[in-house]
């Protein structure tokens, strides 16, 4: 099993810029492939970006390409969401969630990932 922690959320203005944290505990990081989604309020969770084990392969959201970006650290047990361009329908839960072999080729579909992280919320005012 894996625990996913994410930080970095907050208030920002339109335009404006954040960098989205998850670190994971318990098992072999590497294992696992990661995405970020987010859930806003009334509406549901939604697929942001999908970044594979090793790192090499990433998928984005036709909403977000171009303006976020998803990486990771295995050597710190770390995946990153950079959000750049924020756009007030941004503002939302966003959680990252982890996806343990054999990976699934539905990457942003909910529940192909078996862990999650309880969120931080982003804010996008106008």
């Amino acid at each position: 099993q894996v625990q996913l922690v994410e930080s970095g959320g907050g208030l920002v203005q339109a335009g404006g810029s954040l960098r989205l944290s998850c670190v994971a505990s318990g098992s072999t990081f590497s294992n696992y492939a990661l995405g970020w989604f987010r859930q806003a309020p009334g509406k549901e969770r939604e697929f942001v970006a999908r970044i594979s084990a090793s790192g090499v392969s990433t998928r984005a959201a036709d909403s977000v390409k171009g303006r976020f970006t998803i990486s990771r650290d295995n050597a710190k047990n770390t995946v990153y969401l950079q959000m750049t361009s924020l756009r007030p329908e941004g503002t939302a839960v966003y959680s990252c969630a982890a996806d343990s072999p054999p990976y699934s080729v539905i990457y942003y579909r909910p529940s192909t990932y078996q862990y999650w992280g309880q969120g931080t919320q982003v804010t996008v005012s106008s």
